[in-house]
């Protein structure tokens, strides 16, 4: 039987792994939208698509 701070422990790295990715993505989109490249609807459109893979990943509890 684990214990179940051993399996929060254990799903932590990945989750932060995917947290770091989350925020790199975001500010990669922010910095296009700074720049120009890309109008405010296409930067949310991309920022959700983001904020949903973070949302799955933490339902896995990666």
């Amino acid at each position: 039987m684990t214990d179940a701070s051993e399996t929060a422990d254990d799903a932590t790295p990945d989750l932060d792994e995917s947290v770091a990715q989350f925020l790199s993505d975001v500010d990669a989109a922010h910095e296009d939208y700074d720049r120009g490249y890309t109008d405010a609807d296409a930067t949310l459109a991309v920022v959700m698509k983001h904020v949903e893979t973070l949302r799955e990943a933490h339902e896995r509890g990666e």
